[in-house]
């Protein structure tokens, strides 16, 4: 009968308890979802012009694309030059201490790259950016 017991006892403590450790990874899981850093598109792939002064903006939150037939793009939509102003504002608003990036292609017209560059100007958001690529 005490062999029985012994039997019993040592079963009991075979068994793991996953509980714990099933709670550190969803733990670890959300931690790494809210800090994730997740990169922000216009919309649009455009061909930027180079530059040998250009240098990495920090605290995006504003991307706005001018394509080479001068369609802009803004949170994967395609917007009129008129609600670039609206959009800026609206998105300013998320993050006060964001800035904007413009990504004009090198065929767009000097015309819509400043247009949208005064919509932002005039949204209230003075860190305006000309987006380049290294020479």
């Amino acid at each position: 009968m005490r062999r029985n017991n012994q039997v019993v006892a040592a079963q009991d403590e075979a068994q793991i308890d996953l509980t714990p450790m099933l709670d550190v990874v969803f733990i670890m899981l959300i931690f790494f979802i809210v800090t994730a850093s997740f990169i922000k598109e216009a919309g649009v792939e455009v061909n930027r012009p180079e530059a040998s002064t250009s240098q990495p903006k920090k605290n995006v939150n504003i991307l706005i694309a001018i394509s080479a037939t001068n369609e802009i793009w803004m949170d994967q939509r395609r917007i009129d030059v008129r609600a670039v102003r609206a959009n800026v504002e609206r998105l300013h608003a998320e993050n006060p201490k964001g800035a904007v990036v413009i990504q004009a292609d090198n065929e767009s017209n000097t015309e819509t790259v400043v247009a949208v560059l005064d919509a932002a100007r005039e949204a209230g958001v003075y860190d305006v950016s000309l987006a380049t690529e290294d020479k």
